[in-house]
């Protein structure tokens, strides 16, 4: 009987193995849907297109983008969330993921509710002013502010989105005084500091380049390592003083909580290769972006702590979702 039962151990535990190894495959089966949380046109929604399309070429069966935009991101969000988790739907996740648990009530359990796959591109934070405002660097800007407590007008594209925050942590770090002027999207938040009704926006790079390069609107620093060489003159905030500053958006994919792990490793390592692609890392370049590799299983702890961080913020800034 013992004997028996010892087999019957080792048969119970090469089946799942033999099943996951299997399931890994043949997958994908069917076509996958990629859920993307914005609406088409932003950097999230070029990052999901992207791997849509490589990942349909390299599996061969189609990866169908779909845009479900709403709350922040919060809608998408939770569409994914409650599919099945069968590795046919995957999300587009970003920094947006980090900020919805301390501004929405959810209906999920961002810390649970899914399963981190791969980290694709990150795109840091540019700060940048009308052309007419008196300033050219950051300690000159700094100064400025300080020099008119709560006169200066800063844009965003929203209460509790990413400009939001940004430049709110922006004020926390350097104890200076702003008005913030919501707009209902980053396109007319940028519009309106071009315009010079609003003086300052800080924005992902790839969201600025375009305008920064065209003299529409001149960046003061970015929050990368190093310069950037979709913007080479523009200094980083640790050139500028302020190390301190740590901002941007990130972007990668999860799948719903669950997924068979050979799907996971499956679309890890296939995205793994689109990130090696010369053409993809510089359309990323172009934008201001860079591909940037992690395991699984660093991407989840990036994105715990990515949760943790701007949660103080928005506690500490007291900024309530409207």
């Amino acid at each position: 009987m013992a004997r028996l039962l010892a087999l019957l151990a080792i048969v119970c535990g090469i089946v799942p193995a033999l099943t996951g190894a299997a399931t890994a495959q043949d997958y994908p089966a069917k076509p996958v849907r990629v859920i993307i949380p914005f609406a088409p046109g932003g950097i999230n929604d070029v990052a999901g297109r992207v791997i849509a399309t490589h990942l349909t070429e390299r599996l061969g069966k189609q990866f169908i983008p779909e845009n479900r935009s709403g709350a922040g991101g919060v809608v998408g969000t939770e569409l994914a969330a409650k599919s099945p988790p069968d590795g046919y739907t995957i999300t587009v996740v970003s920094i947006a993921n980090s900020l919805q648990p301390a501004l929405y009530k959810l209906s999920f359990d961002p810390h649970t509710a899914f399963d981190a796959v791969a980290m694709f591109v990150t795109s840091p934070n540019t700060l940048a002013v009308n052309p007419d405002l008196p300033v050219k660097t950051v300690k000159e800007f700094i100064a400025y502010v300080k020099a008119r407590p709560g006169e200066v007008q800063y844009a965003s594209g929203g209460i509790g989105g990413s400009l939001h925050l940004g430049m709110e942590l922006f004020k926390l770090v350097t104890k200076t005084d702003m008005l913030h002027v919501p707009f209902r999207g980053a396109g007319p938040a940028m519009i309106d500091v071009i315009a010079g009704n609003t003086k300052a926006v800080m924005a992902t790079t790839s969201s600025l380049s375009t305008h920064i390069r065209s003299g529409k609107l001149r960046g003061l620093a970015v929050s990368a390592p190093q310069r950037l060489a979709a913007l080479p003159d523009l200094p980083t905030f640790i050139e500028s003083g302020l190390p301190e500053y740590e901002g941007g958006n990130w972007i990668g994919f999860a799948v719903p909580a669950g997924t068979p792990k050979p799907i996971i490793e499956r679309l890890h390592k296939e995205i793994s290769a689109i990130q090696d692609n010369p053409e993809v890392q510089q359309q990323f370049l172009n934008r201001g972006a860079q591909v940037l590799k992690m395991s699984s299983a660093e991407f989840a702890e990036y994105m715990r702590k990515d949760m943790e961080k701007w949660g103080r913020v928005v506690k500490e800034a007291g900024i309530k979702a409207q």
